[in-house]
């Protein structure tokens, strides 16, 4: 699945390039909304943070909410106490757009973090324009010098990189690259498989001085427990908000679980 939304990928982003070049983008950035600072959203100790996902559809659950309004959904997270959202802007596998980032930042106060497969520069360029604050980057869809490169590339457009990775090797090669946002995604991009406790298990093998975000596969206040008790610091939760009744309701009872409160 993760080689077929690669491939997918590219030929998107030539198709973007031929609109609209590289250069012309870059032009743009001296009117790009001002960077909120992702990092410092998820630091400074206390109860683990969530970054709550906007989110219509996933490759593995199909349609997860068919009254799907990004910006509703985005204002609820930010009322119920999210400290970051992120915006799912792949089309053709997640039905989300840059469109839906764009109208978000107008809407919202908090941090945004464009998810999505990011390959080249120009990804990070619409993405500031568009005013995300962070980008994800996925080792296992890029070479070392290319995770190396974007990682700079992010850095260098005033915004923080996440930087995700599922296999245990990869691990050493994000820390060394000076990655001080990690992120472990508990399900495998090649079968879709989660399991929770993978980033309990690879907690251990990321210094302290960095941040790490848990990402997939937590569904409720006891696995909200398990990370926290874990030393994990933030949580990425998308699906199983989205496909809430009460979307205010479950992010509450995510957060109570680890603020004491019923």
């Amino acid at each position: 699945m993760l080689n077929k939304i690669i491939a997918n990928k590219v030929g998107e982003i030539r198709r973007a390039k031929a609109e609209t070049p590289l250069g012309e983008l870059q032009r743009q950035l001296p009117d790009a909304p001002p960077v909120r600072d992702f990092f410092a959203a998820l630091a400074g100790g206390g109860p683990i943070k969530l970054i709550a996902e906007v989110k219509k559809a996933s490759p593995s659950a199909g349609v997860i909410r068919e009254d799907f309004d990004a910006v509703e959904i985005a204002r609820c997270y930010q009322q119920h106490g999210a400290s970051c959202i992120s915006v799912l802007t792949d089309q053709d596998f997640f039905q989300g757009n840059l469109g839906h980032l764009r109208a978000i930042r107008e809407q919202v106060t908090i941090p945004l973090l464009r998810k999505d497969f990011i390959l080249d520069e120009y990804q990070l360029v619409e993405a500031r324009l568009a005013g995300a604050d962070a980008v994800l980057l996925i080792a296992e869809a890029l070479q070392e010098d290319e995770l190396s490169r974007l990682h700079q590339q992010t850095i260098e457009l005033d915004m923080t990189p996440l930087v995700e990775f599922y296999h245990a090797e990869n691990a050493n090669l994000v820390v060394a690259m000076g990655a001080k946002l990690v992120g472990v995604n508990n399900r495998d991009l090649n079968t879709f498989d989660t399991d929770l406790g993978h980033s309990t298990r690879m907690r251990q093998l990321i210094p302290s001085d960095r941040l790490l975000v848990a990402e997939s596969g937590i569904h409720g206040p006891a696995d909200v427990l398990q990370l926290a008790q874990a030393q994990v610091d933030a949580m990425l939760v998308g699906q199983h908000l989205v496909e809430a009744e009460d979307i205010g309701l479950a992010v509450d009872n995510l957060l109570a679980a680890v603020r004491g409160s019923d």
